[in-house]
């Protein structure tokens, strides 16, 4: 009763003093259990029977140390007595844990360090030589004999344009497909020689003739493709009216609109249509375009500025002191790879993704990571795909067909692929010394040692670094001085 009449105010202190010790009950007893939780860590960790630890204890064990670490207050964790090291681990740079896991600071530092080196390799090469740039070696003295160049290249669509009529004549079988064929190699092979006769009789400059020389390329790879798929689909068609029944359904149709498209296409494979983009993105082309003139400038400096210095200080390298040799080729070695990946990022990058933006081109696979290769052979697969789908549609597939060995079919690639890489080369130079085509040809041993490097250590660092090496840091300095030596030998002997 007394209790009962106690006045209101003295009721409800009670009440929050008996809330306040029910409150600093439970926080004691929260403590109490992070603590009997970390020493049950701790206990498990010194465990006598073992060297137990997070990774062999079962999952609800692990969400409960986890659980507990969390709750634990400040002062509570992390105590003199609790264990530091409750698992094994592998240092980072171990073989058991180097690549699982993120070296970007590793690569920061890299590109941080070639731009320090490289820095003071352009501040030092200013001081020695100068400003080099000129337009010597981009365009002739005597420009006037550049124009003929240009006349041929103007005129070179009358060949895709033959080879539309022999088409139409050919669908309207006002001729037979023996006459046909002949009359397609007459314009492919026409298409090659007059463009090299224009440049041997002309004293033009080194990069006129070997632009007019790979876009003469161009277009007999793609004059192939038409004449080709063509006679492929002809054969279908013959078939179909055979009753044959065929995976492929392709109507013979030969349209004057999609051999236009294709010839300007970033594509050597002829089809009657392509996968299109939806739109041209215009802010997206004018970031491209930039990119383009910069890295173009930046070539022009490269070769200008650093590799005709090195190539006209140096002697023939199969000539003269053999560690001089060595010396020029490795010292070469950083700047025409500088300008090689250039041209790649600047051709297959810029160039074809420009091109295809304008046509909307929907298939832009014009390169795979080449970098990664771990054989030469993985290498061509991959680092030109317009290229690359030719050979295999129009040449690799065509000769296993009609039996000829894997082996066979490859070399003939090979030989064709040496063949063009020796016309872009020396007709511009005007001089046949075969280095290219003997490189090329040199890649089917190559393809066959560093297939024998990857199945030997099962290693993919070992092949691709031996790719690096043979294609990078020998090959292409070594052709650069022979055609330059070869060059201005032939020059001094005509002078």
């Amino acid at each position: 009763m007394a209790i009962n009449g106690l006045p209101e105010s003295l009721t409800s202190s009670s009440d929050d003093n008996n809330n306040l010790r029910r409150r600093r009950g439970s926080d004691a007893k929260a403590v109490e259990e992070a603590s009997s939780s970390s020493d049950d860590v701790t206990s498990d960790v010194n465990d006598p029977r073992g060297s137990v630890g997070l990774d062999t204890m079962p999952s609800d064990g692990k969400e409960k140390v986890e659980k507990a670490n969390e709750t634990t207050p400040l002062k509570y964790a992390y105590r003199a007595s609790a264990p530091a090291h409750r698992r094994n681990k592998e240092s980072p740079l171990s073989s058991a844990a180097i690549f699982k896991q993120s070296h970007a600071g590793l690569l920061n530092l890299c590109i941080v360090v070639l731009i320090a080196v490289n820095g003071r390799l352009i501040i030092e090469n200013l001081m020695k030589y100068g400003w080099l740039i000129g337009s010597g070696f981009w365009s002739s003295s005597t420009s006037v004999r550049d124009w003929p160049l240009l006349l041929c290249c103007l005129s070179l669509p009358i060949f895709p344009l033959a080879a539309f009529l022999v088409e139409k004549l050919a669908q309207k079988k006002y001729m037979t497909e023996h006459a046909v064929v002949t009359l397609h190699i007459i314009i492919t092979t026409a298409a090659i020689l007059y463009p090299v006769l224009v440049i041997l009789r002309c004293d033009s400059a080194f990069l006129s003739g070997n632009t007019l020389m790979l876009f003469v390329c161009i277009v007999w790879m793609k004059l192939v493709s038409y004449a080709h798929t063509s006679y492929d689909m002809r054969q279908l068609a013959k078939s179909v009216d055979k009753g044959e029944k065929s995976e492929i359904n392709y109507s013979y149709n030969v349209s004057f609109k999609s051999l236009a498209y294709f010839m300007v296409a970033p594509t050597l494979c002829y089809q009657l249509s392509y996968p299109r983009s939806e739109c041209i993105r215009k802010g997206w082309l004018a970031r491209q375009l930039i990119k383009l003139v910069i890295f173009t400038g930046l070539m022009g400096f490269m070769i200008e500025q650093y590799i005709n210095p090195i190539v006209q200080s140096s002697q023939h390298p199969l000539k003269g002191d053999l560690l001089y040799a060595i010396e020029r080729v490795l010292r070469l070695s950083v700047p025409t790879l500088y300008v090689w990946l250039c041209m790649f990022y600047c051709l297959f990058h810029l160039w074809l993704n420009i091109l295809a933006e304008l046509l909307r081109f929907g298939d832009r696979e014009f390169y795979k990571d080449w970098w990664n290769a771990k054989t030469i052979d993985e290498y061509w697969r991959l680092w030109n795909m317009p290229v690359h789908k030719w050979m295999v549609r129009h040449i690799y597939f065509p000769c296993l067909r009609n039996g000829i060995p894997k082996g066979v079919a490859m070399v003939i690639s090979f030989f064709i692929s040496a063949v063009f890489h020796e016309l872009c080369i020396a007709v511009p130079c005007r001089l046949f010394k075969f280095w290219a085509f003997l490189g090329i040809m040199f890649q089917v041993p190559l393809v066959i040692f560093t297939n024998f490097l990857q199945n030997k250590f099962k290693n993919s660092n070992v092949g691709n670094m031996t790719f690096w090496c043979i294609f990078c840091i020998v090959g292409q300095p070594m052709c650069v001085l022979l055609y330059y030596h070869d060059v201005m030998n032939r020059n001094g002997s005509a002078s």
